[in-house]
Protein backbone atom coordinates (compact mmCIF):
# COMPACT_ATOMS: atom_id res chain seq x y z
CA UNK A 1 0.00 0.00 0.00
CA UNK A 2 1.49 3.30 -1.05
CA UNK A 3 1.61 5.96 1.62
CA UNK A 4 1.81 9.69 1.51
CA UNK A 5 5.11 10.97 2.78
CA UNK A 6 5.77 12.48 6.16
CA UNK A 7 4.20 15.87 6.40
CA UNK A 8 6.93 17.93 7.97
CA UNK A 9 10.41 19.22 7.45
CA UNK A 10 11.73 16.81 10.05
CA UNK A 11 14.42 18.93 11.62
CA UNK A 12 13.92 17.62 15.14
CA UNK A 13 15.41 14.49 16.64
CA UNK A 14 12.15 12.59 16.96
CA UNK A 15 8.71 12.25 15.44
CA UNK A 16 5.20 11.81 16.81
CA UNK A 17 3.30 9.78 14.24
CA UNK A 18 -0.46 10.25 13.83
CA UNK A 19 -2.39 7.78 11.69
CA UNK A 20 -4.63 8.92 8.86
CA UNK A 21 -7.12 6.77 6.97
CA UNK A 22 -8.49 8.86 4.11
CA UNK A 23 -10.48 8.19 0.97
CA UNK A 24 -7.67 8.97 -1.47
CA UNK A 25 -9.32 6.93 -4.25
CA UNK A 26 -12.83 5.65 -4.98
CA UNK A 27 -16.10 7.62 -5.03
CA UNK A 28 -14.99 9.97 -2.23
CA UNK A 29 -11.39 10.31 -3.41
CA UNK A 30 -11.60 14.05 -4.03
CA UNK A 31 -12.66 14.61 -0.42
CA UNK A 32 -9.91 12.46 1.05
CA UNK A 33 -7.17 14.03 -1.04
CA UNK A 34 -8.25 17.50 0.09
CA UNK A 35 -8.58 16.37 3.70
CA UNK A 36 -5.18 14.69 3.82
CA UNK A 37 -3.46 17.82 2.52
CA UNK A 38 -5.25 19.92 5.14
CA UNK A 39 -4.05 17.76 8.01
CA UNK A 40 -0.53 17.87 6.58
CA UNK A 41 -0.74 21.66 6.44
CA UNK A 42 -1.88 21.87 10.07
CA UNK A 43 1.01 19.64 11.16
CA UNK A 44 3.49 21.66 9.12
CA UNK A 45 2.26 24.82 10.82
CA UNK A 46 2.60 23.29 14.29
CA UNK A 47 6.08 21.98 13.45
CA UNK A 48 7.15 25.41 12.26
CA UNK A 49 5.91 26.74 15.60
CA UNK A 50 8.20 24.36 17.47
CA UNK A 51 6.51 20.98 17.28
CA UNK A 52 5.13 18.89 20.15
CA UNK A 53 6.92 17.09 22.96
CA UNK A 54 10.20 18.20 21.41
CA UNK A 55 9.29 16.32 18.23
CA UNK A 56 7.82 16.88 14.78
CA UNK A 57 4.27 15.77 14.04
CA UNK A 58 4.12 13.45 11.01
CA UNK A 59 1.42 11.34 9.42
CA UNK A 60 1.27 7.74 8.35
CA UNK A 61 -1.47 8.06 5.76
CA UNK A 62 -3.40 5.12 4.32
CA UNK A 63 -5.96 4.94 1.53
CA UNK A 64 -9.34 3.48 2.48
CA UNK A 65 -10.27 3.36 -1.22
CA UNK A 66 -13.68 4.62 0.01
CA UNK A 67 -14.37 1.09 1.33
CA UNK A 68 -15.08 0.18 4.93
CA UNK A 69 -13.31 -3.21 4.85
CA UNK A 70 -10.14 -1.68 3.39
CA UNK A 71 -10.31 1.11 5.98
CA UNK A 72 -10.52 -1.43 8.82
CA UNK A 73 -7.45 -3.27 7.51
CA UNK A 74 -5.46 -0.04 7.25
CA UNK A 75 -6.56 1.26 10.64
CA UNK A 76 -5.71 -2.09 12.23
CA UNK A 77 -2.16 -1.84 10.88
CA UNK A 78 -1.82 1.70 12.17
CA UNK A 79 -3.09 0.82 15.64
CA UNK A 80 -1.60 -2.64 16.16
CA UNK A 81 1.69 -2.39 14.29
CA UNK A 82 2.48 1.34 14.19
CA UNK A 83 0.80 1.87 17.58
CA UNK A 84 -0.42 5.35 16.69
CA UNK A 85 -2.30 7.15 19.51
CA UNK A 86 -4.74 8.86 17.12
CA UNK A 87 -6.39 7.99 13.81
CA UNK A 88 -7.72 10.93 11.77
CA UNK A 89 -10.44 9.73 9.40
CA UNK A 90 -12.34 8.71 7.58
CA UNK A 91 -14.07 11.31 5.53
CA UNK A 92 -17.29 9.41 4.77
CA UNK A 93 -19.39 7.71 7.44
CA UNK A 94 -19.28 4.27 5.78
CA UNK A 95 -15.52 4.36 6.41
CA UNK A 96 -15.46 6.04 9.83
CA UNK A 97 -18.07 3.81 11.43
CA UNK A 98 -16.31 0.47 10.81
CA UNK A 99 -12.97 1.96 11.86
CA UNK A 100 -14.62 3.06 15.11
CA UNK A 101 -16.54 -0.11 15.86
CA UNK A 102 -13.88 -2.58 14.72
CA UNK A 103 -10.62 -0.86 15.62
CA UNK A 104 -10.27 2.39 17.55
CA UNK A 105 -12.96 2.08 20.24
CA UNK A 106 -11.89 -1.44 21.17
CA UNK A 107 -8.21 -0.47 21.21
CA UNK A 108 -8.78 2.73 23.18
CA UNK A 109 -7.31 4.92 20.43
CA UNK A 110 -8.56 8.42 19.66
CA UNK A 111 -10.39 8.84 16.35
CA UNK A 112 -11.22 12.23 14.83
CA UNK A 113 -13.31 12.36 11.67
CA UNK A 114 -13.27 15.63 9.76
CA UNK A 115 -16.40 15.00 7.71
CA UNK A 116 -18.45 11.93 8.71
CA UNK A 117 -21.91 13.28 9.46
CA UNK A 118 -24.04 10.18 10.14
CA UNK A 119 -26.29 10.32 13.23
CA UNK A 120 -25.22 6.71 13.88
CA UNK A 121 -21.95 8.09 15.25
CA UNK A 122 -23.83 10.11 17.86
CA UNK A 123 -25.88 7.04 18.77
CA UNK A 124 -22.77 4.93 19.22
CA UNK A 125 -21.41 7.56 21.62
CA UNK A 126 -24.73 7.83 23.39
CA UNK A 127 -24.82 4.04 23.82
CA UNK A 128 -21.36 4.08 25.42
CA UNK A 129 -19.72 2.21 22.55
CA UNK A 130 -16.97 4.72 21.74
CA UNK A 131 -15.32 5.04 25.15
CA UNK A 132 -15.28 8.79 24.57
CA UNK A 133 -12.47 8.32 22.02
CA UNK A 134 -14.46 9.61 19.01
CA UNK A 135 -14.73 13.24 17.88
CA UNK A 136 -15.77 14.91 14.63
CA UNK A 137 -15.45 18.39 13.18
CA UNK A 138 -18.70 18.35 11.21
CA UNK A 139 -22.32 18.69 12.25
CA UNK A 140 -24.61 15.68 12.24
CA UNK A 141 -26.94 14.92 9.32
CA UNK A 142 -29.77 14.89 11.83
CA UNK A 143 -29.40 18.67 11.70
CA UNK A 144 -28.46 18.97 8.02
CA UNK A 145 -31.63 17.09 7.05
CA UNK A 146 -33.70 19.76 8.81
CA UNK A 147 -31.76 22.58 7.14
CA UNK A 148 -32.10 20.99 3.70
CA UNK A 149 -35.84 20.45 4.15
CA UNK A 150 -36.44 24.07 5.15
CA UNK A 151 -34.28 25.33 2.26
CA UNK A 152 -36.19 23.16 -0.21
CA UNK A 153 -39.58 24.43 0.95
CA UNK A 154 -38.40 28.05 1.03
CA UNK A 155 -37.04 27.62 -2.52
CA UNK A 156 -40.36 26.36 -3.87
CA UNK A 157 -39.39 22.69 -4.15
CA UNK A 158 -42.65 21.17 -2.95
CA UNK A 159 -42.73 17.77 -4.72
CA UNK A 160 -39.49 15.78 -4.72
CA UNK A 161 -38.16 12.38 -5.65
CA UNK A 162 -35.17 11.17 -3.63
CA UNK A 163 -32.30 9.05 -4.91
CA UNK A 164 -29.74 8.21 -2.23
CA UNK A 165 -26.59 6.15 -1.85
CA UNK A 166 -27.43 2.90 -0.08
CA UNK A 167 -25.16 3.20 2.94
CA UNK A 168 -25.37 4.52 6.48
CA UNK A 169 -24.85 8.13 5.41
CA UNK A 170 -27.40 8.01 2.59
CA UNK A 171 -30.07 6.20 4.60
CA UNK A 172 -29.80 8.52 7.59
CA UNK A 173 -29.74 11.66 5.48
CA UNK A 174 -32.82 10.47 3.56
CA UNK A 175 -34.71 9.66 6.77
CA UNK A 176 -33.87 12.90 8.54
CA UNK A 177 -34.71 14.98 5.48
CA UNK A 178 -37.93 13.11 4.70
CA UNK A 179 -39.37 13.50 8.18
CA UNK A 180 -38.66 17.22 8.23
CA UNK A 181 -39.69 17.89 4.64
CA UNK A 182 -43.07 16.19 5.01
CA UNK A 183 -43.67 17.92 8.34
CA UNK A 184 -43.08 21.23 6.56
CA UNK A 185 -45.66 20.35 3.91
CA UNK A 186 -43.52 18.85 1.16
CA UNK A 187 -44.47 15.75 -0.83
CA UNK A 188 -42.01 12.93 -1.54
CA UNK A 189 -43.08 11.01 -4.63
CA UNK A 190 -40.52 8.19 -4.33
CA UNK A 191 -37.42 7.15 -2.45
CA UNK A 192 -34.87 5.10 -4.39
CA UNK A 193 -31.59 3.71 -3.00
CA UNK A 194 -28.64 2.93 -5.26
CA UNK A 195 -25.53 0.83 -4.76
CA UNK A 196 -22.14 2.39 -5.42
CA UNK A 197 -19.86 1.91 -8.42
CA UNK A 198 -22.46 0.75 -10.92
CA UNK A 199 -21.83 1.57 -14.60
CA UNK A 200 -25.29 3.10 -14.97
CA UNK A 201 -28.35 3.95 -12.91
CA UNK A 202 -31.11 4.00 -15.51
CA UNK A 203 -33.26 1.52 -13.55
CA UNK A 204 -33.04 3.63 -10.38
CA UNK A 205 -33.88 6.78 -12.32
CA UNK A 206 -36.88 5.13 -13.96
CA UNK A 207 -38.19 4.12 -10.54
CA UNK A 208 -37.59 7.60 -9.13
CA UNK A 209 -39.61 9.26 -11.88
CA UNK A 210 -42.83 7.55 -10.78
CA UNK A 211 -45.30 10.06 -9.37
CA UNK A 212 -44.25 13.01 -11.56
CA UNK A 213 -41.80 14.76 -9.19
CA UNK A 214 -40.98 18.39 -9.81
CA UNK A 215 -37.36 18.01 -8.69
CA UNK A 216 -34.78 15.46 -7.54
CA UNK A 217 -33.03 15.38 -4.17
CA UNK A 218 -29.75 13.58 -4.89
CA UNK A 219 -27.83 12.30 -1.85
CA UNK A 220 -24.56 11.05 -3.25
CA UNK A 221 -20.84 11.54 -3.91
CA UNK A 222 -19.36 13.28 -6.98
CA UNK A 223 -18.55 10.26 -9.19
CA UNK A 224 -21.71 8.19 -8.78
CA UNK A 225 -23.77 11.36 -8.32
CA UNK A 226 -22.74 12.57 -11.76
CA UNK A 227 -23.74 9.24 -13.30
CA UNK A 228 -27.15 9.40 -11.61
CA UNK A 229 -27.71 13.03 -12.59
CA UNK A 230 -26.79 12.39 -16.24
CA UNK A 231 -29.23 9.46 -16.36
CA UNK A 232 -31.95 11.62 -14.79
CA UNK A 233 -31.44 14.34 -17.39
CA UNK A 234 -31.18 11.98 -20.37
CA UNK A 235 -34.37 10.17 -19.34
CA UNK A 236 -36.30 13.43 -19.22
CA UNK A 237 -36.30 14.21 -15.53
CA UNK A 238 -36.99 17.82 -14.55
CA UNK A 239 -33.79 19.84 -14.35
CA UNK A 240 -34.39 20.98 -10.80
CA UNK A 241 -32.08 19.58 -8.16
CA UNK A 242 -31.52 19.67 -4.43
CA UNK A 243 -28.04 18.39 -3.53
CA UNK A 244 -26.22 17.32 -0.38
CA UNK A 245 -22.86 18.70 0.71
CA UNK A 246 -20.87 16.15 -1.28
CA UNK A 247 -22.18 17.57 -4.53
CA UNK A 248 -20.48 20.88 -3.79
CA UNK A 249 -17.77 19.73 -6.18
CA UNK A 250 -16.24 21.09 -9.37
CA UNK A 251 -15.77 17.51 -10.59
CA UNK A 252 -19.49 16.82 -10.21
CA UNK A 253 -20.52 20.01 -11.99
CA UNK A 254 -18.12 19.44 -14.88
CA UNK A 255 -19.10 15.79 -15.27
CA UNK A 256 -22.83 16.59 -15.46
CA UNK A 257 -22.57 19.86 -17.35
CA UNK A 258 -23.03 23.24 -15.73
CA UNK A 259 -25.94 24.18 -18.01
CA UNK A 260 -27.98 21.24 -16.67
CA UNK A 261 -27.39 22.23 -13.06
CA UNK A 262 -28.05 25.95 -13.33
CA UNK A 263 -29.89 27.07 -10.21
CA UNK A 264 -29.53 23.74 -8.40
CA UNK A 265 -29.83 24.10 -4.62
CA UNK A 266 -27.59 22.58 -1.97
CA UNK A 267 -26.66 22.55 1.70
CA UNK A 268 -23.35 22.01 3.49
CA UNK A 269 -22.06 22.29 7.01
CA UNK A 270 -21.22 25.97 7.21
CA UNK A 271 -18.52 28.11 8.68
CA UNK A 272 -18.43 31.23 10.79
CA UNK A 273 -15.53 33.27 9.48
CA UNK A 274 -12.58 33.67 11.83
CA UNK A 275 -8.96 34.70 11.43
CA UNK A 276 -8.28 30.99 10.89
CA UNK A 277 -10.63 30.99 7.91
CA UNK A 278 -8.76 33.89 6.35
CA UNK A 279 -5.39 32.24 6.95
CA UNK A 280 -6.52 28.93 5.46
CA UNK A 281 -8.09 30.48 2.37
CA UNK A 282 -4.96 32.53 1.74
CA UNK A 283 -2.51 29.62 2.04
CA UNK A 284 -4.14 26.24 1.36
CA UNK A 285 -4.24 26.22 -2.43
CA UNK A 286 -0.50 26.82 -2.73
CA UNK A 287 0.30 24.21 -0.07
CA UNK A 288 -2.03 21.59 -1.55
CA UNK A 289 -0.78 21.92 -5.10
CA UNK A 290 -3.90 23.54 -6.48
CA UNK A 291 -6.82 22.13 -4.47
CA UNK A 292 -9.35 24.88 -3.78
CA UNK A 293 -9.80 25.79 -0.10
CA UNK A 294 -13.56 25.47 -0.64
CA UNK A 295 -13.19 21.76 -1.52
CA UNK A 296 -15.50 19.61 0.64
CA UNK A 297 -13.78 18.50 3.86
CA UNK A 298 -10.72 20.73 3.35
CA UNK A 299 -11.48 23.37 5.99
CA UNK A 300 -12.65 21.02 8.73
CA UNK A 301 -9.77 18.61 8.11
CA UNK A 302 -7.30 21.38 8.92
CA UNK A 303 -9.17 21.90 12.19
CA UNK A 304 -9.06 18.17 12.94
CA UNK A 305 -5.29 18.20 12.45
CA UNK A 306 -4.78 21.38 14.48
CA UNK A 307 -6.89 20.15 17.39
CA UNK A 308 -5.11 16.78 17.45
CA UNK A 309 -1.68 18.41 17.34
CA UNK A 310 -2.47 20.90 20.08
CA UNK A 311 -4.04 18.13 22.17
CA UNK A 312 -0.82 16.10 21.95
CA UNK A 313 1.08 19.13 23.24
CA UNK A 314 -1.46 19.67 26.01
CA UNK A 315 -1.44 15.98 26.98
CA UNK A 316 2.32 16.09 27.48
CA UNK A 317 2.65 12.58 26.05
CA UNK A 318 1.63 10.77 22.88
CA UNK A 319 -0.77 8.42 24.63
CA UNK A 320 -4.43 7.94 23.64
CA UNK A 321 -6.09 8.50 27.03
CA UNK A 322 -4.15 11.68 27.69
CA UNK A 323 -4.88 13.02 24.20
CA UNK A 324 -8.58 12.17 24.50
CA UNK A 325 -8.77 14.04 27.78
CA UNK A 326 -6.88 17.03 26.34
CA UNK A 327 -8.95 17.57 23.20
CA UNK A 328 -11.71 19.61 24.79
CA UNK A 329 -9.19 21.67 26.73
CA UNK A 330 -7.59 23.10 23.57
CA UNK A 331 -10.97 24.52 22.53
CA UNK A 332 -11.76 25.82 26.02
CA UNK A 333 -14.26 28.72 25.78
CA UNK A 334 -12.50 30.32 28.75
CA UNK A 335 -9.05 30.06 27.17
CA UNK A 336 -7.04 32.59 25.19
CA UNK A 337 -8.16 32.67 21.57
CA UNK A 338 -5.75 30.99 19.15
CA UNK A 339 -6.04 31.02 15.36
CA UNK A 340 -4.46 28.92 12.61
CA UNK A 341 -0.91 29.33 11.37
CA UNK A 342 2.66 29.00 12.70
CA UNK A 343 2.73 32.29 14.61
CA UNK A 344 -0.53 31.59 16.40
CA UNK A 345 0.48 28.01 17.15
CA UNK A 346 3.77 29.28 18.60
CA UNK A 347 1.70 31.38 21.00
CA UNK A 348 -0.53 28.38 21.77
CA UNK A 349 2.40 26.11 22.55
CA UNK A 350 3.88 28.72 24.88
CA UNK A 351 0.58 29.07 26.74
CA UNK A 352 0.26 25.30 27.05
CA UNK A 353 3.79 25.13 28.46
CA UNK A 354 2.79 27.75 31.03
CA UNK A 355 -0.27 25.71 31.98
CA UNK A 356 -2.70 28.28 30.62
CA UNK A 357 -5.99 27.58 28.82
CA UNK A 358 -6.33 28.03 25.06
CA UNK A 359 -9.34 28.31 22.78
CA UNK A 360 -8.43 27.29 19.23
CA UNK A 361 -10.96 28.95 16.93
CA UNK A 362 -11.05 26.94 13.77
CA UNK A 363 -11.27 27.49 10.05
CA UNK A 364 -14.93 26.43 10.32
CA UNK A 365 -15.56 28.69 13.31
CA UNK A 366 -15.58 28.29 17.06
CA UNK A 367 -15.39 24.54 17.69
CA UNK A 368 -16.85 23.05 20.86
CA UNK A 369 -17.42 19.33 21.44
CA UNK A 370 -20.41 18.03 23.39
CA UNK A 371 -20.31 14.87 25.51
CA UNK A 372 -20.68 12.73 22.39
CA UNK A 373 -17.80 14.32 20.48
CA UNK A 374 -20.23 16.25 18.25
CA UNK A 375 -20.17 19.91 17.30
CA UNK A 376 -23.00 22.28 16.46
CA UNK A 377 -22.74 25.00 13.88
CA UNK A 378 -24.35 26.80 10.95
CA UNK A 379 -25.33 25.40 7.56
CA UNK A 380 -24.37 27.00 4.29
CA UNK A 381 -27.15 27.35 1.70
CA UNK A 382 -25.85 27.44 -1.86
CA UNK A 383 -26.78 27.34 -5.52
CA UNK A 384 -24.94 26.52 -8.73
CA UNK A 385 -24.65 29.60 -10.94
CA UNK A 386 -22.70 29.65 -14.22
CA UNK A 387 -20.88 26.49 -13.19
CA UNK A 388 -19.84 27.85 -9.80
CA UNK A 389 -21.13 27.14 -6.31
CA UNK A 390 -22.26 30.41 -4.74
CA UNK A 391 -23.55 30.99 -1.23
CA UNK A 392 -27.17 32.11 -1.12
CA UNK A 393 -27.65 32.19 2.65
CA UNK A 394 -27.01 30.55 5.98
CA UNK A 395 -29.02 28.79 8.67
CA UNK A 396 -27.54 29.21 12.12
CA UNK A 397 -27.60 26.46 14.71
CA UNK A 398 -30.35 28.44 16.46
CA UNK A 399 -32.36 28.61 13.20
CA UNK A 400 -32.16 24.85 12.80
CA UNK A 401 -33.12 24.31 16.43
CA UNK A 402 -36.14 26.56 15.92
CA UNK A 403 -37.35 24.58 12.89
CA UNK A 404 -36.76 21.33 14.74
CA UNK A 405 -38.81 22.51 17.71
CA UNK A 406 -41.64 23.66 15.43
CA UNK A 407 -42.02 20.37 13.55
CA UNK A 408 -41.32 17.74 16.20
Amino acid sequence: MAMLGATALTTQACEVTIGMVMELTGPAGAYGQAGAKSVEMAFRDINEAGGVLGCDLVTDTRDSQSQGNVAVDQATQLVNIKQVPVVIGGIISSVSIPILTSVTAAAGVVQVSPASSSPTLTQLSRDGKTGGYFFRTITSDALQGIAAAKYAIDSGLKKLAIIHVNNDFGLNMMREFSASYEALGGEITSTTPYNENQPNYSAEVTAAMEGAPEALYLISYPVDGATVARAWISQGGPQKFLLNDGMNSTDFIEAVGANYLEGAYGTSSGTTETDSTKYFYANYEAFSGGIAPSAPAADRSYDAGAIVGLAVAKAGKAEPDAIRDAIRSVVDPEGEVISAGPEEFKKALALIKEGKAINYQGVIGNVSFDQYGDISGPFRLWQIKDGEVVTSGQMTAADVAGVKAAIK
